[in-house]
């Protein structure tokens, strides 16, 4: 009905300027399944899509790749790439990095969301006088 478009938040920014190492990082530690889970996200951003609770949770997930979460379940894809890496790599570097940026930026889009419904109050635009 209405386009609006969605204004770019922190996450916006983040994924725009690291985009490859974000790519990178998804493959060295996930294969393609996780590369394909960025590009999406990616894509998303850039057509200018509303942030929804699943691409949210697409980017909490990839924050929790980044930061080692899934290397616990031995059986999994993800130990298997993890235990391909060489801790004195710079890319284990990078990804740390990545790490630290997307919780901050998810931080800040949860402060943006949170101010943002500040001062609401749920049947206050209802009580409209005439």
């Amino acid at each position: 009905m209405f386009d609006i478009p969605t204004p770019p938040c922190a996450l916006h920014s983040f994924f725009q300027s690291n985009a490859q190492g974000l790519q990178n990082a998804a493959f060295l530690l996930g294969g393609l399944p996780w590369l394909r889970k960025v590009q999406a996200i990616l894509d998303a951003l850039a057509s200018g899509a509303p942030l929804t609770r699943r691409r949210l949770a697409d980017m909490q997930s990839v924050h929790d790749l980044l930061t080692l979460h899934y290397v616990d379940d031995l059986d999994s894809p993800e130990a298997a790439h993890f235990a391909c890496l060489d801790p004195a790599d710079p890319c284990v570097e990078d990804i740390c990095l990545l790490a630290d940026e997307l919780d901050a930026a998810l931080e800040g889009h949860a402060r943006e969301a949170h101010s943002a419904f500040e001062g609401y109050a749920p049947g206050k635009a209802s009580e409209v006088r005439v």
